[in-house]
């Protein structure tokens, strides 16, 4: 893959248990995992590669990671039911929005453009 001067290259988050965060990403988004040692997991399948390192707890703060889905309902639906925690949801000009906690405590958002 072709690397672009500035521009978002690799996302990393923190998580202390590797395999359920790599059970939660690949049951409510079907990412794809390469392990990295004992320590380190890379996903791919979310539009832009990046990583979790074990053993560390999330801090708070920070840039918000928001994915995009075309059909926001059911990507709640399976973020719940792959073990996210919703802490909020809002509609703004052109669309809507939902945040989740994933199992590692790191906090995402899902959005999808309004309908017209």
């Amino acid at each position: 893959m072709a690397r672009t001067d500035n521009h978002i290259d690799y996302v990393e988050f923190a998580a202390e248990d590797l395999s359920a965060v790599k059970r939660f990403y690949g049951e409510a988004f079907g990412w794809t995992f390469q392990d990295w040692g004992p320590d380190y997991v890379a996903f791919s399948g979310a539009g832009v590669e990046g990583g979790f390192r074990g053993g560390e707890a999330p801090s708070g703060g920070g840039a918000l990671v928001i994915l995009y889905a075309s059909d926001l309902d059911d990507a709640e639906r399976r973020v719940s039911a792959a073990g996210g925690m919703i802490t909020e949801r809002h509609e703004f000009p052109g669309g809507r929005r939902f945040h989740f906690r994933d199992p590692a405590g790191n906090v995402l958002g899902v959005w999808t453009i309004a309908p017209e």
